[in-house]
């Protein structure tokens, strides 16, 4: 078993931009786990619908 590890996850989240409005997006995050317990986020990124990676501090969470 490895000590310090790094894993990238997907999953959808609903997400808000005041020029789209409400939508669902793919966002990806990279955490980094110490004995499979995560520590700390390295990175979030989500893709566009025309293929584009872009950072998600871009876009705010809707509650």
């Amino acid at each position: 078993m490895k000590i310090i590890s790094i894993k990238r996850k997907t999953k959808k989240e609903r997400r808000y931009t005041k020029k789209m409005g409400m939508f669902l997006a793919r966002v990806t995050y990279i955490k980094t786990y110490v004995l499979g317990i995560p520590v700390r986020t390295l990175h979030k990124y989500r893709e566009t619908y025309y293929g584009e990676v872009k950072d998600c501090d871009q876009c705010t969470l809707s509650a």
